[in-house]
């Protein structure tokens, strides 16, 4: 059996004139900055740190990089674009260039690890493979020196050092062993004053009333079924150290000349999907939706994740994975990959399963070309969350709602509150899941530079942007993939200031931080592009009435015009053109129930206006997003204020929207 989670051997790989180094020795023993994690975070943080013209050295325990991003979510968690900024913004621009779109938020794996191992080599980043956290050295509050032990065990331990230490790893490791404070599972609700933290049991991914817990049905000697934790269930909001439930993202594909049939898996145990049975019993299935979110990717995948109450999440098994050794966690993702693989074969094959749902699910297998040194399994176990740092500020309810707003942002969140569930257990005599959460309705929030940082007497040369200060529920709607990458770079930026100005992270002035992000987003000298939303009330002209939504469109809302109205109504988008040159115009576009056929749009250039339509039937929304980007061509634009893009609701039936207008120069 391949080993195909952390400790996969492969050779010494040199690819141009950057290293990646498998199980070896780091070039050199000295570093300005110092990743943990070849996460998307950590990626996108050493590419940065390394345009800065730092030395860098990035160190990933396995032998992928991309984390999540790379092993199978490819149905990017969004919640709101306007969060997403940057290089983060770069990368999806980059996937929609492969597949000849502006831009795109759904994605093959390979597709996106072969953008993170370009990113890598367009800085010339070392990368170190196979080498896990062992010690860590402190001079005071600084670290100065870790230990790390090769996962081949082939080469004797390596020592790094390095001025700044970003810890960009989904457990945390660097983090903890540096002895910064941090916490795993569940607050309770009274510790920050919030409402949706601690024991919850709600009906979202839940199972029926009625099922019966035990192995022979109304028996409690003949045991519990598989999958349904002993105990009793707590008063809702009473903390604890539950961990959410992790899966794998699967990537399927129905293309016949692209797959491997799905066989029995090694350590199938088809009496661990019992309570399957039984919420098929007394939910039946129409199609492999009803068990599963079976999300279409391009060239015939898919990315599957968790449905309904048994599903792919396995739910309670994960609760030691934050703070346990080496070992026991490849054991806890060994269970995964199991329980993984035995599922997609039990539906597929066991003759209690629905004929209709055995045939569909056996039109998928492994894809060939995913995941090829890999047994075409995922790199990446779904570690959703694990330690979660207590830094100078804690991201809480109240951030995510709007209640407390922080003036150090460097990153904005978007998502729903999102917690999988972390326990299933008896309740009144029925097998029921607890602890999930899908709490939403509030626009995009900042999140704060003091969230990424320990306390300065903890450490004073570390930053933390994934497994960064918040509480539970917060964290679930920081923790998307995109943010990730957005902390990583900005954490990056931090780390470069402080070198430079001989600082703690702790000293560094955020508002340098937030200039430098703003002015040079791509780390690469390129003017950055211009964005005018229509609630910016100095960039915007408005005639007649025109009504304001919250959420659901690009920032913190749209406007809505009736175009059946007789008065006239426009919005002119007047942006300031700092450097004359091409420009590519797009205005985002939320696709609504009600919109008007044909929306008609006036771009004037300074010296003649144009007229563009866009076509409500042609514009296709892909992804977890309310709208796209839709191009108005490419004009060239003299410095100052002359040109505009006007959106106008006059002559046509249905509801007009105006949102932001984008101006991206031309490279």
């Amino acid at each position: 059996m391949k080993n195909i989670f952390f400790y996969l051997l492969m050779p010494l790989l040199v690819i141009s004139s950057f290293q990646q180094l498998y199980g070896q020795q780091p070039a050199r023993k000295d570093y300005d900055i110092c990743i943990y994690g070849g996460t998307s975070s950590g990626v996108i943080a050493a590419y940065t740190a390394a345009k800065l013209g730092k030395t860098v050295l990035l160190i990933e325990p396995g032998t992928h990089l991309g984390g999540m991003s790379s092993g199978g979510l490819g149905l990017t968690d969004i919640g709101n674009k306007y969060a997403i900024s940057g290089l983060a913004l770069d990368f999806y621009r980059r996937i929609g260039q492969h597949y000849s779109k502006f831009e795109q938020w759904v994605f093959e794996p390979h597709v996106a690890e072969n953008l993170f191992l370009d990113y890598i080599k367009r800085a010339k980043v070392e990368v170190l493979y196979q080498n896990r956290l062992t010690a860590v050295v402190k001079d005071g509050n600084l670290i100065s020196e870790i230990t790390l032990e090769s996962t081949k065990k082939e080469t004797s331990n390596n020592k790094v050092k390095a001025k700044m230490f970003i810890d960009c790893s989904y457990e945390g490791d660097l983090m903890a062993k540096a002895g910064v404070s941090y916490t795993v599972g569940r607050e309770a609700n009274d510790l920050y004053k919030e409402s949706f933290n601690g024991v919850q049991l709600m009906k979202g991914h839940q199972l029926p009333d009625g099922i019966d817990p035990y192995k022979t049905p109304g028996d409690p000697s003949s045991g519990l079924l598989w999958g349904i934790n002993p105990g009793v269930l707590e008063k809702d909001g009473t903390g604890d150290k539950k961990v959410q439930a992790y899966n794998f993202r699967i990537c399927l594909t129905n293309n016949k000349d692209n797959l491997i049939p799905i066989t029995k898996p090694e350590n199938y145990q088809p009496e661990s999907y019992e309570l399957l049975l039984r919420q098929m019993e007394k939910r039946p299935w129409k199609s492999l939706q009803d068990g599963f979110i079976w999300s279409g990717m391009p060239n015939g995948k898919t990315d599957i994740n968790n449905r309904n109450g048994f599903s792919t999440d396995m739910i309670g098994m994960n609760w030691e994975y934050p703070d346990a050794g080496y070992q026991k966690r490849a054991e806890i993702w060994k269970a995964h990959i199991d329980y993984t693989k035995g599922l997609l074969y039990f539906v597929g094959n066991d003759p209690r399963v629905a004929s209709h749902i055995r045939a569909e699910l056996n039109k998928w297998g492994y894809p060939k070309d995913e995941y090829t040194d890999m047994g075409n399994w995922s790199h990446q176990l779904y570690v959703r969350e694990a330690r979660r740092m207590i830094g100078e500020l804690v991201m809480t309810q109240h951030h995510c709602q709007g209640r407390e707003l922080v003036t150090d942002g460097v990153g904005v969140a978007a998502y729903t509150m999102d917690s999988h569930n972390c326990n299933r257990l008896i309740v009144n005599g029925m097998v029921k899941n607890e602890g999930n959460v899908e709490e939403g309705g509030f626009g995009p929030y900042p999140i704060s530079y003091r969230a990424i940082i320990p306390k300065e007497s903890e450490a004073g040369n570390l930053l933390v942007p994934v497994c960064l200060s918040a509480s539970h529920i917060a964290y679930g709607s920081i923790r998307m993939e995109p943010v990730f990458m957005v902390l990583g770079q900005s954490a990056a930026v931090a780390a470069a200031k402080a070198i430079d100005n001989k600082q703690t992270v702790q000293k560094v002035d955020v508002s340098q931080i937030q200039a430098q992000l703003k002015r040079n987003p791509l780390e690469d000298g390129s003017a950055p592009e211009i964005l005018v939303d229509n609630s910016d009330a100095t960039k915007i002209e408005k005639k007649g009435n025109w009504t304001v939504h919250k959420h659901g469109g690009y920032g913190p809302d749209y406007i809505l015009a009736d175009s059946t109205s007789s008065s006239p109504k426009s919005i002119r988008y007047r942006p300031e053109i700092s450097k004359k040159g091409m420009y590519e115009l797009y205005t985002y576009y939320p696709k609504l129930k009600n919109a008007a056929a044909v929306t008609v749009i006036n771009v004037y250039d300074g010296t003649s206006t144009r007229a563009v339509l866009i076509k409500d039937a042609e514009v296709k929304v892909v992804g977890q997003t309310s709208g796209e980007w839709v191009s108005l061509g490419t004009y060239s634009l003299n410095s100052g204020k002359k040109a505009y893009v006007e959106i106008t609701a006059k002559g046509s039936e249905g509801a007009v929207v105006a949102d932001a207008v984008l101006f991206v120069p031309g490279k």
